[in-house]
């Protein structure tokens, strides 16, 4: 494997992952069905497969049209850095302000017993419900895609030829993911709720966006 490819793969890997990790109405639901243990693997698969076919659409159609009009490449890296630098600003205040705890799980409902306790009572989801979830969340979030398609096809753009690879670390990084979160969640449960630990992911992540846009500028 040359240089070029191993770059472009590891630049695909830290991109996609830094668009991902940020908790969106498809990770809320992946953390959700993870902390509930229902259709874990039905929400993973949808998720991996969707994101690989967005990834796919954007550096075959993006990419490639970017590649092809070399004047095109100019406007790609700086509007993909730009981009990226407000996803930094955001992340960084975030960090610094605080305020990311996530409450994802459905909270379970409460009936009261004879005795005037509380009995904790928690219906599961059908396959199908779930199923028309997650692809509601995934396919019917503008935002999303734009993120998935144009900004991904536009940065592997920058790589040439070796945008397959960048491909390539995109797809493994979303499906490194997906399978981590949705099947690590009922351990992370209790990290995930504290604003401490989102303040630390989130500077993390302003850290390697910062590094990933400063690195397409210079070329």
């Amino acid at each position: 494997m040359e240089q070029q490819h191993v770059i472009a793969l590891v630049s695909g890997l830290g991109l996609c992952l830094g668009l991902i990790v940020s908790i969106g109405a498809q990770n809320a639901v992946v953390l959700r069905q993870g902390l509930r243990r229902e259709h874990v693997g039905l929400v993973v698969l949808v998720c991996v497969v969707s994101d690989a076919i967005l990834q796919a659409i954007g550096v075959a159609g993006v990419a490639t049209l970017v590649t092809s009009q070399p004047w095109l490449e100019t406007v790609a890296r700086w509007a993909g850095a730009l981009f990226i630098l407000g996803y930094v600003l955001l992340s960084a205040r975030r960090a610094w302000r605080g305020g990311g705890s996530l409450q994802a799980a459905d909270a379970p409902n409460a009936a009261e017993d004879a005795a005037g306790g509380a009995v904790a009572v928690r219906t599961r989801r059908g396959r199908l419900v779930t199923l028309g979830t997650i692809l509601a969340v995934t396919w019917l979030n503008p935002h999303a895609i734009v993120e998935t398609t144009v900004v991904l096809g536009s940065v592997a753009a920058t790589h040439g030829e070796a945008r397959w690879w960048f491909l390539a670390g995109g797809i493994a990084g979303s499906t490194l993911w997906f399978v981590l979160f949705g099947y690590g969640a009922r351990y992370l449960a209790p990290l995930l709720r504290t604003e401490r630990a989102w303040r630390v992911l989130d500077g993390a992540i302003a850290a390697v966006m910062l590094g990933i846009a400063i690195t397409l500028v210079a070329g």
